[in-house]
């Protein structure tokens, strides 16, 4: 399942980060650990929260994914995007759960004038998420 899983994932990234295509992904009880926000967010609505956010943020015309490490059901994913001029270089780190759904999400992002922009940006989506 580990190939379709991530087919799913790649997916979803292609389809323009649509929410319908992510929600299908996600499972109810999903976890997001964010690079910015000390505590892990809980519940299906705060990650889709984030990983919208996030798909506006750092998934511009730059971003593609430079390695792929897959064990079993869990994958780590490394990308590459650039925002304001600033080179970002990240790990997804994904868990599906048995029933094929995303379980755990960990965003990872170095270096640290990376880190400050996506959480300047990250915010900005946010926000405006909440309005």
């Amino acid at each position: 399942m580990s190939a379709t899983n991530l087919a799913r994932w790649h997916a979803y990234m292609e389809s323009g980060s649509n929410p319908a295509v992510l929600s299908e992904l996600l499972a109810d009880d999903a976890v997001f650990h964010s690079p910015v926000v000390h505590t892990p967010q809980v519940g299906k609505a705060i990650v889709m929260a984030y990983l919208v956010a996030a798909s506006h943020t750092l998934g511009n015309e730059s971003f593609h994914y430079v390695r792929e490490l897959v064990d079993g059901e869990e994958m780590m994913l490394e990308f590459v995007t650039e925002m304001d001029g600033i080179t970002v270089n990240g790990v997804d780190i994904i868990r599906f759960n048995e029933d094929g759904k995303i379980s755990d999400f960990k965003v990872m992002v170095r270096p640290l004038k990376a880190i400050n922009k996506v959480w300047e940006m990250m915010a900005a989506q946010l926000e405006k998420a909440k309005a």
